[in-house]
C-alpha cells in the first residue's frame, strides 16, 4: 500500500534486511534506504557494513532496544515535521524478536503513515525448509535466559498441539535442548543454524541427538529450533484424586482448566472436584493428600 502523497507527515518504513547472504535483500528494500531522510538502526556500525556494500550514504540514528521508548519519541517528531524514516534491525524483520514495536505503535498513534517491506527472516526461512503440513504454528521468539523461567515456559508448553519454534543464543542453546527434552520428552526437532550464511546447518533429528551435538562442540550462531508436537498422553487414574494428580504433573494446564477438562469428562459440574483439586494442588508431593 502506498502512502498518502498530500501529507504532511513523512512516511515510517519498516525494512527487512539479510540475516546473512547481503544478495538477499530486495531492489525495494535497496530503493527506500536510499530514498529516506533517515535510518533509524539497531545497530549503526553493523547496518554502516550493510550501506557501505551497496554505497547507500544516508544519515543513521541508533534506536536499541534499551532506548526504545526515548528515541522513538524523536522519531515520530522527525516524521511528523515530514522526514521520512526507514527502520532496520541487525538481521531480519524488525520488531520479530528485535526492537521495533514500541516506535510502530507511537507513529500509529501519532496518525503517521507505516509501510511495511516483505523481506528476510529467519523465522519463515526455517520454516519453509521444516516440512510442516498443517499450516498452524506457535511462534515464541528467544525464551527467559534464567532456567527456572525457561523451564516454567517449556512446561505450559507439554499439552501444545501445535510446533513450537524458539529463537535461541549460541550460549545458551545446548540448555534449551536439554530442558526441552527433559520436559517435553524425545521429540523430533529442527534444529536451523547460521541460516543463508557460509556455515549454514541444518539438523532434523530427536531431542536427545540435537542436545548431545550442542553439548560436544563449540556452538557459533543464532539458532532456530522447531520442535514438533508430541502424541497426546491419556489421563492415569483410577479415582478424581489420581486424575487430578495426573493433570497437575503432566497436563501442564492450570488447577482451574484441569477442572474444567476433568468435568467435562466425567460429567461432573466443577464445583464438585474444585476442593479437591485445590487440596491436590497445594500438596505438591504427586501423591494425593491424606
Amino acid at each position: 500500500m502506498q502512502p498518502p502523497e498530500n501529507t504532511a507527515a513523512g512516511t515510517l518504513y519498516i525494512v527487512a534486511t539479510p540475516i546473512g547472504n547481503l544478495e538477499d535483500i530486495t531492489l525495494r528494500a535497496l530503493r527506500i534506504l536510499k530514498e529516506v531522510d533517515l535510518i533509524a538502526a539497531e545497530d549503526t556500525r553493523h547496518t554502516r557494513k550493510l550501506l557501505n556494500h551497496f554505497a547507500i550514504h544516508t544519515r543513521l540514528l541508533s534506536y536499541y532496544r534499551e532506548k526504545e521508548m526515548d528515541r522513538g519519541r524523536e522519531i515520530v517528531a522527525r516524521l511528523q515535521a515530514g522526514e521520512n524514516v526507514a527502520l532496520v534491525s541487525d538481521a531480519g524483520t524488525p520488531g520479530i524478536s528485535d526492537p521495533g514495536a514500541v516506535l510502530v505503535r507511537l507513529a500509529r498513534q501519532a496518525g503517521v503513515p507505516i509501510v511495511p517491506l516483505p523481506g528476510p527472516s529467519a523465522l519463515t526461512t526455517a520454516l519453509s525448509v521444516a516440512g510442516l503440513e498443517q499450516g498452524a504454528f506457535l511462534f515464541l521468539g528467544f525464551l527467559p535466559s534464567q532456567k527456572s523461567q525457561r523451564r516454567k515456559v517449556l512446561t505450559s508448553l507439554k499439552s501444545c498441539d501445535y510446533p513450537i519454534i524458539f529463537y535461541e543464543s549460541p550460549q545458551r542453546i545446548e540448555g534449551l535442548l536439554a530442558d526441552a527434552l527433559d520436559i517435553l520428552g524425545n521429540r523430533l526437532a529442527l534444529w536451523a543454524r547460521e541460516l543463508s550464511k557460509s556455515f549454514e546447518e541444518l539438523r532434523e533429528a530427536q531431542l536427545s541427538e540435537l542436545q548431545a551435538l550442542a553439548a560436544g562442540r563449540q556452538n557459533k550462531g543464532e539458532s532456530v529450533v522447531i520442535i514438533h508436537p508430541g502424541g497426546a498422553d491419556a489421563p492415569e487414574g483410577d479415582n478424581i484424586e489420581e486424575l487430578l494428580c495426573w493433570y497437575r504433573d503432566h497436563s501442564g494446564l492450570s488447577l482451574k482448566d484441569a477442572c474444567r477438562k476433568l468435568a467435562a469428562d466425567l460429567g461432573l459440574s466443577r464445583s464438585q472436584i474444585y476442593q479437591q483439586a485445590l487440596a491436590i494442588w497445594k500438596s505438591g508431593d504427586g501423591r494425593p493428600p491424606d
